[in-house]
């Protein structure tokens, strides 16, 4: 076990098993462990009730009790711990109507969406393995546990994580689970745009996007996908050599450059996009048409915001066979001899008083709008009596 990632985990486990409660890690820190990949988050299952669960640890969070789950905060770190249950139908497709809070991990695990995932591990490292799992692990195959029709009716996303899975690890999908993806593909309308975007975002951002996208395609799930199911052929107009998108905004950026008829607000409204992901679209794909006309130049690198730069270097790397690096971007960024507005060693008064008889209006901020492009294009330099003369003396920026 890497006790670096688990030690503060496990003092959790070893606490509920002091008051006589079984627990374990599950799901997909086990399965990551076991092919030796980053951990992110550390789930514990445990026969101890939530209400137990509170009772035992000072700092918890009630996130779900309904269906067993709290947040426990330990050595300033989050681990959500459920309690072993099993769970009746899924009429909304998502949560179960009834959950049955169990002393057993068998039954827990049962539940599960795929083998992979239904692994159990103790505070030792022991794995109870009922699925098969780490075989599949092994085998690079990502298999549902039991009935795979009944699994993807329960909660139809897990169709949309089975390829997420497929791009993140580079696993294959089982043929009975593909067949039963597709039976069922349709049931996505039923779920929430919110989920399935952080589903998708995570499968453009796998390392092996390909392989995902191929089984995407395979079940043609693109059918029932907010604007791809008006333009099916969209995904057909990406590049044979895709790389991991990192972002949802980037995302966007990118089939927009590729369909520019469908505006970046067509799919932010279609998408539920945040306003954060809507500012990272809309930056993005202005450097790439900058870029696309001009080259990479310092007006690209000046308007471009310095946290979408690595965003850049990706898309313009899939879209133009570029070999932009990052530290190249940063390096031009560094050169740049101002980096806001508010670098300008001239301002909107100052600007007034050189024409006295002139009323305030627009023409003072075309005029800033001007002497920013012309520093940062190196038409002048960034000092006050420069500024002014460049100002008296061009005619374009006075007019």
């Amino acid at each position: 076990m890497q006790s670096a990632i688990f030690n503060h985990a496990k003092e959790v486990l070893e606490c509920l098993e002091a008051h006589n409660f079984e627990a374990y890690f599950v799901g997909g820190c086990v399965r990551d462990l076991i092919l030796e990949r980053d951990i992110g988050d550390i789930d514990i299952a445990t026969s101890a009730s939530p209400e137990n669960v509170q009772k035992i640890f000072s700092n918890v969070i009630p996130v779900g009790l309904q269906h067993g789950t709290v947040i426990v905060r330990h050595r300033q770190q989050s681990f959500e711990v459920t309690t072993f249950r099993s769970e009746g139908t899924y009429s909304d497709h998502r949560h179960p109507d009834s959950v049955t809070f169990l002393t057993s991990i068998d039954k827990d695990l049962q539940r599960r969406d795929f083998t992979i995932n239904a692994l159990a591990m103790d505070k030792d490292g022991a794995i109870i393995d009922l699925f098969h799992g780490r075989r599949d692990i092994a085998d690079k195959i990502i298999r549902t546990v039991g009935n795979g029709y009944d699994r993807f009716q329960e909660d139809p996303l897990r169709i949309v994580r089975a390829l997420r899975f497929s791009s993140q690890l580079g696993f294959s999908i089982h043929q009975d689970t593909m067949t039963a993806m597709k039976q069922v593909k349709q049931e996505i309308k039923n779920i929430a745009v919110e989920r399935i975007k952080q589903e998708i975002e995570k499968l453009f951002a796998g390392f092996d996007v390909q392989h995902g996208l191929f089984y995407l395609k395979e079940i043609r799930l693109q059918e029932y996908l907010p604007v791809f199911e008006d333009k099916q052929r969209l995904l057909n107009n990406l590049p044979d050599q895709m790389a991991p998108v990192p972002s949802f905004g980037a995302l966007v950026a990118l089939f927009h450059y590729l369909n520019p008829e469908i505006t970046i607000q067509d799919w932010i409204r279609n998408w539920k996009c945040s306003n954060k992901e809507k500012y990272e679209a809309a930056n993005l794909s202005r450097g790439l048409e900058e870029l696309k006309q001009n080259g990479l130049n310092n007006w690209l690198v000046y308007k471009l915001s310095f946290n979408h730069f690595s965003a850049f270097t990706v898309l313009a790397n899939i879209l133009f066979q570029e070999q932009l690096k990052l530290d190249y971007l940063m390096d031009i960024y560094r050169e740049l001899p101002i980096h806001s507005k508010g670098d300008l060693m001239i301002n909107g008064n100052e600007i007034k008083q050189l024409f006295p008889n002139r009323k305030s209006g627009a023409w003072i901020k075309e005029i800033i709008n001007a002497v920013e492009y012309s520093v940062i294009t190196g038409q002048v330099n960034n000092n006050k009596n420069d500024l002014k003369e460049w100002i008296k003396w061009n005619p374009t920026a006075t007019n």
